[in-house]
């Protein structure tokens, strides 16, 4: 499973209540990490949260708000911060409807100040945005399959609108600037150091007191509820193992009502729930339920491991014990608070800070030098200089990392492939020696969106290729292509299992499927181009058994799979390659598969026996898969004995996925 590695990490919000759990996490476990917290201390921050990690050497208290362009600047420079992982915001829902304008500022403009800075400073390689499942809206009381992160954004109060309205922007960065974005979306989470302003503190603090507990409305609205520390290690694997450019949904299945919430702590305070229970004035809009698909972060690593009971005392005896960490917070225990009016956090119990210093930052005397993101003169000591287009995809993302290990200097292109313009200004920007292009549509999630998306298709996969080869045919540049080999079919003269695969010069056979049409339709108007590498990719695999993405990943979450032998490409073999062929100017068609065949059960034998000994999975046939998917799928062999003959030491597949995929992956 491939994984990041940080340096210098600024959390924003970290005096608050979940990010100083992640806070005193990373600086615990991670002492080669340097860690930058920033917090405005908020009335609902407090230092005292931080104290853990303030003796520790890898450390660092900074007071200021995410609004401050010119201090977000300074820290991101002086600091040399290359991870960003934004929780700073308003987040009380009551607070929302009474003070809607204050969210917008916090949550959506302080996010936009934050993103600004790392597009300038162009030194960050990974930003977390947390996020929460209000911005899903209200879950059917009856659904029994959660939101999953690609559900439509439907915000039912302010707090959520401006949480989507965040969510939009981190997005929109991603998109048009190639920032390294992850957002994660999660459900309600409670446990030690929470302001009391939320249900289950709230709840607690006044059971102390032997005060009635108040419910909004009748109590039927259901809620999930995660454990502060089992939150701050799912933060810690969206960290290390998230892929840039998703959501993850950080989540519980376990839901409980919110009566039974209260009922469950007057049982812990030996109190009678029918005399201690008040029922209040219900908000203005208050959603019934908020139910998540988590199983994409426990595809990570992730799962929950604290139990509600556990947590739920856990809880209570830190209150118990801490009765007064947060002060007089009277008002955050009536059944409505509106506690934006409250002074500022509690900075005083954590002398030595350097709250303080940041004041004359961004001051009219103090100069702001912002790098650029590439050291500019060794680019130009450099042969090579990369241009490459498709940054959020699987493969431009890799070439990007192989760029970063070799040395070799690159940009991602911002231009769309079938703007012509925007490809002139990239070549007049960047001016690259060679282009990549690993943009295109191959279908969301797979090639069956392309069936009823064949305009979108089109404008992407033939006018923006054939734009890019022309631009730069003008410009004198090799353009390497990252096309298909599922333009193919098993036939009469290339019979299944024969050994006798489909070579360069063929013409393509296979239109099952729009997406293989739109692929066989360009590269054959391609071949008049003699500035273009076409790069014929099959059923593409990774060590990253991570990655949905990856062919492995796929079909080991199938129930069932067809049992075909099909050539592929490993590409942590491959890609190298790739990139050592712009180099060698190589020109033309290529089939860019490792030599040879492997079938899906092959491959499932092989993650049976290195990855899972209790993997098992069930066959069908052609004519059930049918039944099931869109557009039919390409199966054949490719004859590799051209790049072979250039790439002599170029191993077979199933040699390929040993060394590469599964031994690394080997479970011990």
């Amino acid at each position: 499973m491939a994984s990041y590695t940080p340096k210098n990490i600024l959390i924003t919000g970290a005096a608050g209540f979940i990010a100083s759990h992640v806070a005193n996490r990373l600086v615990r476990s991670y002492p080669d990490y340097k860690i930058v917290v920033l917090d405005k201390l908020d009335y609902c921050s407090s230092l005292k949260n931080l104290l853990p990690s303030k003796s520790s050497p890898n450390f660092k208290f900074v007071k200021g708000d995410i609004g401050s362009a010119d201090l977000v600047n300074y820290l991101l420079i002086t600091e040399s911060i290359d991870t960003i992982m934004h929780f700073a915001a308003q987040t009380h829902v009551d607070n929302s409807f009474g003070n809607s304008f204050e969210f917008t500022k916090n949550n959506i403009y302080g996010t936009h100040v934050l993103l600004e800075a790392c597009k300038v400073t162009g030194q960050i390689r990974r930003f977390i945005h947390v996020s929460t499942d209000e911005v899903y809206g209200e879950t059917e009381e009856d659904a029994v399959v959660g939101n999953h992160e690609a559900s439509q954004l439907l915000p039912t109060n302010p707090y959520s609108a401006t949480k989507a309205g965040a969510e939009m922007l981190v997005m929109a960065y991603g998109r048009s600037y190639g920032l390294p974005v992850i957002t994660t979306r999660g459900n309600n989470v409670y446990g030690p150091n929470q302001f009391p302003e939320k249900l289950i503190p709230k709840f607690i603090l006044l059971a102390m007191q032997g005060k009635n507990l108040p419910i909004h409305g009748d109590g039927s609205n259901v809620r999930s509820y995660l454990y502060c520390e089992d939150v701050a290690e799912a933060f810690e694997v969206v960290l290390h193992k998230g892929e840039v450019g998703h959501v993850y949904n950080i989540g519980t299945k376990k839901e409980r009502r919110v009566v039974d919430v209260a009922k469950d702590i007057c049982r812990l305070f030996s109190m009678d729930p029918e005399t201690c229970i008040k029922f209040v004035e219900n908000r203005p809009f208050n959603d019934q339920r908020y139910f998540l698909d988590d199983q994409k972060l426990k595809d990570l690593g992730w799962s929950e491991r604290t139990t509600w009971e556990e947590g739920l005392k856990k809880t209570m005896d830190w209150y118990i014990n801490n009765p007064d960490w947060w002060g007089d917070v009277t008002g955050a225990l009536l059944p409505h608070p509106r506690m934006l009016m409250m002074p500022g956090g509690l900075e005083r119990h954590f002398e030595g800070s350097e709250e303080g210093k940041p004041a004359s930052f961004g001051s009219s005397n103090t100069r702001i030098v912002v790098p650029s993101s590439k050291n500019t003169s060794s680019q130009q000591k450099h042969p090579f200089m990369f241009l490459i287009y498709g940054r959020t995809g699987w493969i431009g993302g890799l070439l990007g990392k192989l760029c970063e290990k070799q040395g070799i200097p690159y940009e991602y292109g911002k231009g769309r492939l079938e703007d012509r313009s925007s490809l002139l200004a990239d070549l007049q920007n960047v001016k690259p020696t060679h282009v990549f292009n690993a943009a295109g549509v191959t279908g969301r999630p797979n090639v069956d969106w392309c069936e009823s998306h064949k305009t979108e298709t089109i404008r992407t996969n033939v006018a923006g290729t054939l734009t890019m080869a022309d631009v730069c045919r003008e410009h004198g540049i090799l353009m390497i292509n990252y096309a298909t080999g599922c333009i193919f079919e098993y036939n009469a003269t290339h019979p299944e299992g024969s050994g006798i695969g489909f070579k360069e010069e063929d013409k393509p056979n296979f239109i099952g499927s729009f997406y293989s049409k739109t692929k066989a339709m360009v590269e054959e108007l391609l071949r008049d181009y003699d500035n273009v590498c076409t790069l014929r990719v099959r059923m593409p695999i990774s060590s990253d058994l991570s990655n949905p993405r990856n062919f492995i990943t796929k079909i080991s979450r199938y129930n069932k799979v067809v049992n075909i032998p099909n050539s592929m490409t490993i590409l942590d073999e491959l890609l190298p390659i790739s990139i050592e062929m712009a180099k060698r100017n190589l020109k033309g068609i290529w089939n860019f598969t490792n030599p040879g065949v492997v079938s899906h059960n092959e491959i499932l034998e092989m993650y049976r026996d290195y990855i899972d000994p209790n993997f098992k999975w069930s066959n069908f046939t052609l004519e059930e898969q049918a039944k099931v998917i869109v557009a039919p799928r390409s199966n054949n062999e490719m004859d590799a004995s051209k790049l072979k003959t250039e790439f002599p030491e170029l191993l077979s597949i199933k040699e390929s996925l040993i060394k590469y995929v599964f031994e690394p992956n080997k479970k011990t």
